[in-house]
């Protein structure tokens, strides 16, 4: 690790449909996902994004962010970005957008955010199966 570089916190880890930017700067996250409802296999997502917000930190990072399926071995959907803390007041926010992503099993998957390829959060995320409405 170079001298002066102080690893940030992840303040923040969301995964959802989009992000969007508005024209004030300020940042929508739309859809806030839980869980994928699922009425059939496979079931697919045209987008989905992984927000996230890093603080309390210096120097130059890369964050890799992932989907990993059920078997703990499939990685579903991977993204790597670097970013810069200037100073320890700041603060840094990247969006993974993911596309076409496509899920083919039921149980839990798990989103995973790793900071220099360290595992710095993992969380679960279920697809379960859901009964289909019927139409009207």
């Amino acid at each position: 690790m170079e001298p002066n570089v102080m690893l940030p916190d992840l303040q923040s880890a969301v995964i959802c449909e989009d992000v969007r930017c508005e024209v004030n700067g300020m940042q929508t996250l739309v859809g806030v996902l839980s869980v994928i409802p699922a009425p059939s296999l496979p079931i697919n997502y045209f987008r989905l994004c992984i927000w996230t917000r890093w603080c309390s930190g210096s120097g130059k990072f890369r964050q890799k962010s992932r989907l990993v399926g059920v078997d703990e071995q499939q990685v579903v959907a991977q993204a790597d970005v670097e970013f810069v803390l200037k100073e320890m007041e700041g603060h840094a926010t990247n969006v993974h957008y993911f596309g076409g992503v496509q899920f083919q099993q039921y149980g839990m998957h798990h989103v995973e955010i790793y900071l220099e390829n360290e595992l710095r959060l993992r969380f679960p995320l279920p697809v379960i199966q859901v009964q289909q409405r019927p139409p009207g």
